[in-house]
């Protein structure tokens, strides 16, 4: 396998089931890598740790984290990752809907990696999604993991 083909695990915490839809969508036509969802942040936490059912989850290279969701919001989630010595190494993507300033700021306050506002049009959507796997697997260097190219 040639670098430009790793394949990294991908942890999409969406509760749009349109925005897994279309997300599934870009991974399944234009990305190899593996994607997994769940659909709220309490979900997200107990996959982060391999609890419960999620006891065999492969631990994510990289989180998409939606803002707004139910049982525990995408800020809790993203601040209880960061602290945790275990998860904070893992590159955390806010992509969300929201465009609002408050939430931008507040995002990198709690270490986000970047912070993504979900296009709306569906190629334009694609299209991110492809931008953002190319940089996390072509471009940067994830912990654990080798530099490509």
């Amino acid at each position: 396998m040639t670098d430009d083909a790793r394949v990294i695990n991908v942890l999409l915490v969406e509760d749009d089931p349109g925005d897994v839809l279309m997300t599934r969508e870009a991974f399944d036509e234009y990305l190899h890598n593996r994607l997994d969802v769940v659909t709220d942040g309490a979900e997200a936490m107990a996959y982060l740790r391999n609890e419960g059912q999620y006891a065999d989850a492969p631990r994510p290279d990289l989180v998409l984290l939606d803002l707004n969701l139910p049982r525990r919001d995408g800020r809790e989630v993203l601040a209880e990752v960061k602290a945790d010595p275990s998860l904070s190494a893992i590159p955390v993507i806010v992509l969300t809907t929201s465009q609002a300033e408050e939430d931008v700021l507040r995002s990198y306050q709690l270490h986000a990696n970047a912070y993504v506002t979900k296009p709306v049009d569906f190629d334009r959507f694609i299209e991110a999604i492809k931008q953002i796997d190319h940089f996390f697997v072509s471009v940067v260097q994830l912990p654990g993991g080798e530099r490509p190219g």
